[in-house]
């Protein structure tokens, strides 16, 4: 899995290269600088003048190396170093001297006052002042140039990270002092911010470029923070046998649907037995036994007592996985459904939905979830379960605190959808896209978990994969029609071609 490192973390990440391979931070400086070019020219051609801000620090060095690249790619390029505590690091003295050797170099150093240029609308402004080494708000002079930058109908590119945000909790930020970026083009991995909602406006599209950090520091430092690769999931899928058949693949029980929400019943259902689910059983209130035997004649139906809503479900002890919540409604008896279910089956369960809200609303029903549960909240599922968050980081926070003191796994649903570990760590999801933001889309992520631990997948692995093929899904479907398009049984039918890609990844 891809570490996501703290800036404390990626500073000292930056020093154990250096001291293992010999090198100074100028050195390193120039290797990030020949990476964001790969990506740049790739995007951007000769004919778009460059416009570089850098500031006194690393981050300045960054972007006065990649301006003397630019300028021997052919770019036309003119920089403005910012200086006015007329106090260089080490490495952006070394590459502004380096810069002011190059032929037809153009480098204003601002000490005081700043002029600011006429930028053409055609033209890409990289963002160099400031790096993840920030611990303070811009304010003053900085917060007006960014607040400059930003009003610029140029296209904007950061290097590394906007300028005047923070690596992890911008919760104290400052809106108007970061730059707003198109494109960010990050060294090595993905801030961790990158992954939260709360920074998309600054961080626009980001793109990792590598620079050969020390593999061996990455392993020793062991981060909290991973994300999944497709190899990983291809690591994770168990091989399938010619002489297997249903019983191998666990039989389980889903309880979900009330009048008027049998649609979130049925998805769900669905979702498991494309997962590879042996046997599944439904259990619905009466006003949807008729419904659930129609739309998913694959699996076994049970009719609960009450008409309308689930009020009674004992599991038989040979089920191998439960899972209770999609369209469940509320209604005066389900906490004593919810509570007897839990106390009977003892297991990991799924649980999803309005039984996160009966969770939350009925607090000691905490204590009987069973240990290494999986649970799906979205954000506000999540404040309902915990408290009131302002940030996406501070949800992160509130989800991987719930999972370690009650031994779960809380999976928070997201672009970036986070699966918070009973040990502390979290590891973030990297497929999906914004047409999986769809009535639907959640009920049908709780199936496939679902199938996958009833066909005898651990509940972390159960987590970790269904959270990957369910995002894949979404992203086969709009490989081959439209974000805007996409509803969530399309998921269900392109689970399939999820499972090849992994398949073919692995073979």
């Amino acid at each position: 899995m891809i570490p996501i490192f703290t800036s404390a973390e990626i500073a000292e990440l930056d020093r154990r290269t250096m001291e293992e391979e010999g090198i100074d931070h100028a050195r390193l400086v120039e290797r990030a600088a020949e990476a964001f070019v790969v990506h740049y020219r790739q995007r951007y051609t000769p004919a778009r003048r460059v416009y570089v801000f850098a500031g006194p620090g690393n981050n300045g060095a960054d972007a006065l190396a990649i301006a003397r690249h630019l300028l021997a790619e052919g770019y036309a390029v003119h920089c403005f170093l910012f200086n006015p505590s007329l106090r260089l690091s080490e490495a952006c003295r070394v590459h502004r001297e380096k810069l002011v050797e190059m032929p037809l170099h153009r480098l204003t150093e601002v000490k005081d006052a700043f002029a600011p240029p006429e930028i053409e609308p055609d033209a890409v402004v990289l963002d160099g002042l400031f790096g993840t080494g920030l611990d303070r708000p811009l304010t003053g002079g900085y917060a007006r140039l960014v607040t400059y930058l930003n009003s610029l109908d140029a296209t904007r590119v950061s290097i590394d990270i906007p300028s005047g945000l923070f690596a992890e909790d911008n919760s104290l930020h400052a809106e108007q002092a970061i730059v707003r970026a198109k494109e960010t083009i990050t060294f090595e991995q993905p801030k961790l911010c990158m992954l939260l909602a709360e920074s998309a406006a600054y961080v626009g599209e980001f793109i990792v470029a590598h620079i050969g950090l020390s593999e061996r520091a990455k392993v020793d430092m062991r981060s909290r923070y991973l994300m999944m690769r497709p190899e990983d999931a291809a690591r994770l899928l168990v091989e399938r046998h010619r002489f297997d058949h249903k019983g191998v693949y666990g039989h389980g029980l889903i309880v979900a649907g009330s009048r008027g929400m049998m649609g979130a019943a049925c998805l769900a259902a669905k979702a498991a037995l494309r997962s590879g689910i042996g046997k599944l059983s439904l259990h619905v209130p009466g006003c949807g036994y008729a419904i659930a035997q129609t739309a998913v004649p694959e699996a076994m139906c049970r009719e609960d007592r009450d008409p309308d809503y689930i009020t009674h479900c004992l599991p038989e002890s040979w089920l191998t996985a439960v899972g209770v919540g999609p369209g469940l409604g509320s209604y005066p008896e389900a906490e004593t459904m919810l509570q007897k279910l839990m106390e009977q089956y003892r297991d990991p369960m799924v649980i999803d939905a309005d039984a996160i809200n009966l969770l939350g609303q009925y607090r000691h029903l905490l204590s009987f979830i069973p240990p290494n549960s999986i649970l799906t909240p979205h954000p506000g599922e999540l404040q309902r379960l915990t408290c009131y968050c302002e940030t996406g980081y501070e949800q992160l926070n509130q989800a991987q605190a719930f999972a370690m003191r009650h031994q779960t796994y809380v999976i928070l649903k997201g672009a970036f959808s986070a699966c918070c570990m009973p040990d502390g760590h979290i590891v973030f999801n990297s497929t999906g896209n914004p047409g999986m933001a769809t009535a639907g889309s959640g009920d049908v992520l709780f199936g496939v978990i679902l199938g996958l631990l009833a066909s005898g997948y651990t509940p972390g692995t159960a987590a970790l994969l269904g959270n990957y093929l369910h995002g894949l899904a979404g992203d086969c479907y709009v490989a081959e029609h439209s974000a805007e398009s996409l509803i969530a049984s399309d998921l269900i039918a392109y689970i399939g071609q999820a499972y090849k890609q992994i398949r073919n990844y692995k073979e």
